[in-house]
């Protein structure tokens, strides 16, 4: 009698593990309505779990020299796209539509992060003036270009933002 409850979890476990992931719609508005309540931004960024870059953006992001910075300015999510067709149940339904929307198409690569208000508006993307994806910055030109964005969409200070400018920076 114990086997058929057992299956059940295991089967349970293994949908909700495969099934699980909200749509980029579901993200989106929870994010704009947690923004709201909070005075922030919504910081979008698009990754995959095979991506170093992401990883290493992710690991900037919560460095504890950062982490605040960036909590106190942003709800952040992350949509995940571009998994090869054994991980593809880790994406998010309609996060490469959306991805897609904020490139024109284009050929990026990832992460890509958008920069919302609250009230859902394009404030800033992760082009360039030569409209190349900065993805996660390291060099020194990215990084100047990381910085201009997180003055034109937060409240951080220069010394702030000095923190941040240090810690993306490749050594």
């Amino acid at each position: 009698m114990k086997y058929p409850v057992y299956c059940f979890i295991i089967l349970f476990s293994f949908q909700s593990a495969v099934f699980a992931q909200k749509s980029a719609m579901v993200i989106m508005e929870k994010a704009q309505e947690k923004a709201k309540k909070e005075n922030k931004n919504v910081l979008i960024i698009f990754h995959a779990s095979w991506c170093g870059w992401c990883k290493k953006m992710d690991a900037n992001m919560n460095d504890l020299v950062c982490k605040d910075l960036f909590d106190k300015s942003f709800v952040t999510e992350h949509l995940v796209i571009m998994e090869p067709d054994a991980k593809n149940h880790l994406e998010n339904p309609g996060a490469e539509d959306m991805f897609k929307q904020y490139t024109g198409g284009k050929q990026t690569g990832i992460p890509f992060f958008l920069i919302f208000n609250s009230d859902g508006k394009l404030m800033e993307d992760s082009f360039d003036s030569d409209k190349q994806n900065i993805g996660c910055p390291a060099s020194k030109k990215e990084v100047a270009e990381f910085v201009r964005i997180l003055k034109n969409t937060t409240n951080l200070n220069d010394k702030e933002l000095a923190v941040i400018s240090k810690k993306f920076t490749l050594k």
